[in-house]
């Protein structure tokens, strides 16, 4: 019997493949919403961590319940005005990266 070879793809190029290249319309709108969710997911957690409700976190933040939920469901964006004041309110440092082509712009 005969060992047949698999062939393996990067996720880049099975994005590539199945969703766009980098720089369509279609890549563009993929990695947007990618992003917001996994935003979502770390106001959720950081806010559970502080064992916070929803409606707790909102009225720190000068905000509807309903805003902060959007935000962790993913299905609204927000400004970066919202999402600082969302993890001041956490008590949560974050951090922001810049990347161009493969390197990290640095502040200094």
């Amino acid at each position: 019997m005969s060992k047949a070879k698999l062939n393996t793809y990067s996720l880049n190029e099975l994005k590539d493949e199945f969703i766009g290249k980098r720089g369509t319309k279609a890549r563009a709108q993929y990695e947007y919403e990618l992003n917001m969710d996994v935003l979502g997911h770390m106001i959720k957690k950081a806010r559970k961590e502080r064992n916070m409700t929803q409606e707790q976190l909102g009225k720190l933040v000068g905000v509807q319940k309903a805003q902060i939920s959007k935000l962790e469901s993913s299905v609204n964006s927000a400004t970066i005005d919202t999402i600082v004041k969302i993890f001041k309110a956490l008590n949560a440092d974050i951090h922001f990266k810049v990347k161009l082509e493969h390197k990290y712009l640095q502040l200094i």
